[in-house]
């Protein structure tokens, strides 16, 4: 069935690959690219088949029969025209389970949808060559609920290392800065990465004559993310590097920091320095108030098939994830709780937290919901912040006056699908590949780590980390937390003594980085961890990741 509502959900912008797909509604029929060769299908249509190679997949018809994977309940108000809430969903084809489309669950009740749950197609007309899939309660289903494909052995796909030679043992962090941080700060965010970069060269010992690199993620780059990128930073410092690397496609935000290792492990550089700024916080003020232009082009690229669902936010996406993990292992909102609970508590600790008043269990279950089963204090928080890091080659240690911090292993391998919906469905996508890779570039174990600096966009994805970095068993994160005992200061694993970005604020992995280099070095006053050896850091989830394991000299 069609439908013609009138929407206020923005359109995708149809590429060469995509125009067929989301016009091939006019007669009511869902079609998939499936491969003449093997018969695997694939969404979004790829022009390479997955499994055999073979480079002829058009689309095809499929029953339009699905069942739910994952979904939340979106609450929050994203777009003027769009009002919540509204059901997203991750749904599954019958013929093919691997195939997922984000969509909407419409017709019912909110609480009518749960993961399991058999739907079936329809489609909304939104535009003269554009019908979107929507689906609805399959009204013929009976029986059980769907049963859930069986996860992915993702770490079988694990690459050993080739050479016993490693980059890590040539590198050392020699120096980190950050700039003040607050929310609205209305400060030009360029300002805010000088200050960050100059506190970290002189807390290197260093100067700006010493700098010969430059590494920052994203790099030029919208929505209060960035503030331009290399080419005003190179003009502000006026270091003239012999090497520079920018990118958001890097693993995690703390990507830009292990290209710097390898720029200066290969030789060509002796010091680079790396910057990450984030302004959303101002941004988004401006852009409220009218003083900053929205943009309102067409969904593209990853963002063509979820904006038009209304997925606005990673709080919509990692949120199915969530459901889906909780219906596979049990509801673990508490666990969730307790990590949004101690991250406040952490925060209590550190001036340099933008929210340091102390939180409840109860406050946390009675937040405003954001996105089920997120609520509030689910979420990290937007900030204004610069902060800066020196990687140096080894053996110029010696020469400077600081206490270095060493790295002992990275992880970067992507063994998951680089898709925030046909990826892991019951963890943070691009957290399982990183946390295998890097334990087989070290002897040590998770038992060995002393601090835990784990990313905590949301709640869910600090406990995605700690599963994937092995410190429990999957599924085992809501015993191992404990209640918060194990992850306090004082705990087996103290997690993010500094708040975390749930508390401390959305400086985008940098800020993680950072709080481990001043933990190893003794330098957290108020929240320091006794006497730590090793430390572990995360960064990012989503498209890609990374972490990085760091020690003591």
């Amino acid at each position: 069935m069609t439908t013609t509502l009138a929407t206020g959900r923005p359109l995708p912008q149809p590429t060469l690959a995509s125009r067929e797909f989301w016009a091939s509604g006019a007669d009511d029929v869902l079609r998939i690219a499936q491969c003449t060769n093997c018969g695997k299908r694939n969404h979004p249509q790829s022009v390479l088949c997955p499994v055999c190679g073979g480079r002829d997949l058009p689309l095809q018809p499929v029953s339009g029969k699905a069942f739910v994977v994952g979904l939340t309940v979106n609450v929050q108000q994203w777009l003027p025209d769009f009002p919540p809430p509204y059901v997203i969903a991750v749904v599954a084809l019958e013929e093919d389970p691997d195939v997922r489309l984000t969509t909407n669950i419409v017709g019912c009740e909110p609480d009518d949808v749960a993961v399991g749950t058999r739907v079936r197609v329809l489609f909304e007309q939104v535009d003269d060559s554009i019908w979107l899939p929507l689906f609805e309660i399959d009204p013929d289903a009976v029986g059980e609920p769907a049963p859930m494909p069986e996860p992915d052995d993702y770490r079988s796909r694990l690459r050993a290392p080739f050479s016993a030679k490693r980059f890590e043992d040539r590198v050392a962090i020699t120096g980190v800065g950050q700039s003040k941080v607050g929310r609205r700060l209305m400060v030009d965010p360029l300002s805010l990465t000088v200050d960050a970069c100059l506190s970290a060269v002189a807390d290197a010992g260093l100067t700006l004559d010493d700098i010969d690199g430059l590494s920052t993620y994203p790099g030029r780059y919208g929505g209060g993310m960035s503030e331009g990128g290399i080419m005003p930073v190179e003009q502000a410092l006026r270091v003239r590097p012999t090497w520079v690397n920018a990118g958001s496609e890097l693993h995690g935000q703390n990507g830009a920091i292990v290209a710097a290792m390898l720029a200066v492990a290969s030789g060509l550089c002796r010091h680079v320095l790396c910057f990450r700024t984030v302004w959303e916080s101002s941004h988004s003020a401006l852009a409220r108030s009218g003083q900053w232009a929205a943009s309102t082009n067409r969904a593209t690229d990853m963002f063509e098939y979820l904006y038009p669902f209304g997925a606005m936010s990673a709080s919509n996406w990692i949120a199915c994830q969530a459901s889906n993990y909780f219906h596979r292992y049990g509801d673990a909102k508490e666990a969730l709780g307790a990590i949004a609970v101690t991250a406040r508590d952490n925060a209590s600790a550190n001036p340099e937290a933008v929210y340091r008043d102390p939180i409840t269990m109860d406050d946390y279950l009675n937040a405003r919901p954001i996105s089920t089963p997120f609520g509030l204090y689910d979420c990290d928080v937007p900030v204004d912040a610069g902060i800066a890091v020196i990687v140096s080659a080894v053996d110029t240690v010696k020469d400077l006056p600081g206490q270095p911090v060493l790295v002992e292993a990275v992880g970067t391998q992507v063994m998951e699908n680089l898709s925030w919906d046909q990826s892991t469905l019951a963890h943070l996508p691009q957290t399982l590949g990183p946390g295998a890779h890097l334990w087989s570039r070290t002897e040590l174990r998770p038992d060995d780590v002393d601090v835990g600096l784990i990313y905590d966009g949301f709640t869910f994805d600090a406990l995605s980390w700690i599963e994937a970095l092995g410190f429990c068993e999957f599924g085992g994160a809501k015993d191992f937390i404990d209640g918060g005992k194990t992850i306090s200061i004082d705990g087996s694993l103290p997690l993010n003594p500094h708040g975390g970005q749930l508390s401390a604020g959305r400086t985008h992995g940098f800020g993680f980085f950072r709080e481990a280099v001043l933990q190893l070095r003794g330098q957290a006053p108020g929240r320091q961890v006794d006497d730590p050896k090793v430390a572990v850091v995360s960064s990012g989830g989503g498209v890609p990741s990374g972490a990085i394991l760091l020690r003591t000299n």
